[in-house]
């Protein structure tokens, strides 16, 4: 059993956290809405603190599931952050989906104080969370991550070290780019299928068998073709996430024209009122 902090308390981390819990870790919330964090107390036990310091003091490991940058940074570096609480030896692990660059900061800071810093994007969405079944990518040094790894494996059913500070992000960044081309592809295939007069769901059950199969089609391909869009990652946080792609591909020379073309689609489902839609809903702006 470690002793155990988890701040950020939204639909990823408040399950992943239940997971710590059930697997026999001593686990301390912080949520800013402290409302959600009494809910989690009340329903898992634990308690609950009014600060990330408050939650990180004492803590042997330290995982964060907040929006973005600015969030990690103030969780982490504000007034009352976590690292206010860093002690030599101890593992910050950080689900947040951020930029490479504010990983590598804190993974500096944290080096400073004899601490240590891993960022561990995740993938799965909410029911992965919820069903302990995430995809977990991870960027630091080896000794950290094998201790913070079995803790991980509470809610993941795959996690991998990446390489250095930073490299789990840039994971994270090729499986949303990959993403993105992938549905805009299964929109247009619906769209075309639905307009041509096909029974579009016995088309999905056909083609997913071969080569254009995929998660995506199996999984949103006949909620797509229902139009129901209520699965979980909302198109708000994808657009912030192809943003930091973007930002990186401008630093790093990549080539990315179709995601910034499917990003731009993801605005106009935006104006369509759909910013809390699902990813899927792309195939809004075809019908």
């Amino acid at each position: 059993m470690a002793k155990v902090a988890f701040i950020g308390l939204g639909v990823m981390g408040y399950p992943m956290a239940g997971h710590l819990v059930a697997n026999g870790h001593e686990v301390t919330v912080y949520n800013r809405t402290h409302l959600k964090a009494e809910k989690w107390v009340a329903q898992h036990g634990g308690r609950m603190a009014a600060s990330p310091a408050g939650a990180a003091e004492g803590a042997e490991f330290v995982f964060a599931c907040v929006g973005d940058d600015d969030d990690l940074r103030s969780v982490t570096t504000g007034p009352g952050g976590a690292f206010e609480a860093l002690e030599p030896g101890m593992i910050f692990v950080d689900h947040t989906t951020a930029s490479a660059r504010v990983a590598r900061e804190l993974h500096a800071h944290a080096a400073e104080h004899g601490a240590h810093f891993i960022d561990a994007p995740v993938s799965g969405g909410q029911s992965g969370a919820e069903n302990g079944v995430l995809t977990v990518m991870c960027g630091g040094e080896e000794g950290p991550y094998a201790r913070a790894e079995p803790l991980i494996m509470s809610y993941a059913r795959s996690c991998r070290l990446m390489g250095p500070s930073g490299a789990g992000q840039l994971t994270k960044m090729v499986n949303q780019i990959c993403i993105a081309g992938l549905v805009q592809g299964l929109s247009e295939g619906l769209a075309f299928a639905i307009k041509a007069g096909l029974d579009a769901k016995a088309v999905v059950e056909v083609i997913s068998k071969g080569a254009a199969g995929s998660w995506q089609m199996e999984n949103r391909g006949p909620t797509m073709i229902d139009d129901k869009f209520d699965f979980g990652f909302a198109v708000d946080w994808m657009r912030k996430d192809l943003k930091i792609c973007l930002e990186e591909a401008d630093a790093n020379g990549a080539a990315l024209p179709v995601t910034a073309l499917v990003d731009q689609f993801y605005k106009d489902v935006q104006a369509m009122g759909g910013g809390r839609w699902d990813t899927s809903s792309l195939i809004r702006r075809l019908r």
